[in-house]
């Protein structure tokens, strides 16, 4: 019974350096599908240059095209199509008979807590590591001793679901040791306890810093000077609302700059805005300007005719196409604290790869983390991922200066986009 394995996900690989490989997933559909299929493509490290997908509610076919980023590592295909496998629909009776007593293992969070001594870029190596091995990164806690010692707490979870096993565990121990080195004084992994409870949000996010992080708004330009712009003549996202071109869905023309994670973002919109996409087709990216087409339908199978419906949909896509994420430094006392935000999902995860990114940038700019944390935050309309870094001034940048602050903010925001 149910769909054979190399009918539901095929991935052909680009036959030379550079050229798209092409992911096609044929099989019944479900709400936020796309979504779930492109967080883990963008979890991958790879980019969408094309994609081509159709539904009728029931069964759904989506091709991809798709290339590693410039920062990525070599790309584990098959790790790749396993997870992509997971989250289609045709796999879930089968995989939920024959697993159901491990589900709670497999949904499971695990605190990794090691011992290192202190180094530039040490963050961002041992992010590498989890990276690599497929752990997921839920929330860290990272402390710098008076010794020059630095205590990691990252709570994390499988993507290959074995964590719960001792080989899994020993292997991920070992890695660690070994791709850190002296610098590893100690290693440990267990099933998180109540202290990842404590760790959920940010109590002491003060409402001054809240304002800054989040206050900057799609129609006030001025409020957004800061913002770095993508090298095209197209500096703002054009939405165009045509309910004549088909009988019974509503067609969004979109043109707005390219950058990282962009097809994630829109279809993760439509997600959380119980906006069903029927067909889509986002084309080859030109001078770094994305056009897209979207035939769509509200939850009750009906057009968008609305007008203010149709304003506040168009506002919210601009807005998390412009601005996916925040990225600020304030002043935390003498020190200098970078903060980086983005949405949540409603169904609770969060943006992949941005603790990498941020951490690859520090590194690359020779500063130290003196400590480091991940939380969520809740807008009246959202919820947030936040990540703060409180960082060392013992580097060659003047962290004080407004000049190395813009500096360090246009390239935590350009290797988060790929700009």
């Amino acid at each position: 019974m149910g769909i054979s394995w190399d009918d539901v996900v095929l991935i052909q690989q680009g036959k030379r350096p550079g050229e798209p490989s092409v992911v096609t997933v044929n099989c019944p559909d479900k709400p936020g599908l796309g979504c779930d299929l492109c967080r883990i493509i963008l979890d991958f490290g790879l980019c969408i240059t094309r994609g081509d997908f159709s539904t009728d509610g029931r069964w759904c076919y989506i091709v991809l095209w798709v290339v590693a980023n410039s920062n990525s590592h070599e790309v584990d295909w098959e790790s790749l199509k396993n997870q992509l496998f997971s989250v289609c629909p045709s796999c879930l009776v089968s995989f939920y008979l024959n697993q159901h007593s491990e589900s709670s293992l497999r949904n499971s969070i695990y605190l990794l807590k090691f011992i290192c001594l202190d180094r530039t870029g040490l963050l961002h190596d041992v992010t590498e590591v989890l990276t690599e091995l497929e752990f997921t990164i839920q929330r860290v806690k990272v402390m710098t001793t008076p010794d020059g010692q630095v205590v990691d707490l990252f709570f994390i979870t499988d993507a290959m679901e074995l964590l719960h096993t001792k080989k899994r565990q020993d292997d991920t121990c070992n890695y660690l040791f070994d791709a850190l080195g002296e610098y590893c004084t100690g290693c440990e992994l267990k099933l998180a306890g109540p202290e990842y409870e404590s760790l959920q949000g940010f109590s002491s996010l003060p409402p001054a810093l809240a304002e800054e992080l989040f206050g900057c708004v799609i129609q006030d330009e001025k409020s957004c000077v800061e913002e770095p712009i993508p090298d095209t003549k197209l500096k703002e996202a054009t939405i165009t609302v045509d309910n004549l071109m088909s009988p019974s869905h509503t067609l969004l023309q979109i043109q707005c700059p390219d950058q990282k994670g962009l097809f994630y973002d829109v279809l993760r919109t439509s997600k959380d805005c119980n906006i069903q996409i029927a067909y889509g087709r986002f084309f080859t990216s030109e001078k770094g300007v994305r056009n897209m087409d979207l035939f769509i339908q509200q939850a009750d199978g009906k057009k968008i005719v609305d007008p203010k419906h149709q304003v506040a949909l168009c506002s919210r896509l601009k807005e998390e196409m412009l601005h996916p994420l925040r990225v600020i430094i304030s002043n935390r006392g003498p020190d200098a604290e970078l903060l980086v935000a983005n949405p949540v999902e409603l169904c609770g995860k969060g943006r992949p790869r941005v603790f990498y990114d941020i951490t690859l940038v520090l590194k690359a700019l020779g500063i130290r983390i003196f400590s480091a944390e991940i939380g969520r935050h809740s807008t009246s309309d959202r919820q947030w991922e936040i990540y703060r870094f409180l960082l060392d001034e013992n580097c060659e940048l003047q962290l004080a200066s407004s000049k190395a602050r813009r500096q360090i903010i246009d390239r935590v925001k350009r290797t988060l986009l790929s700009w």
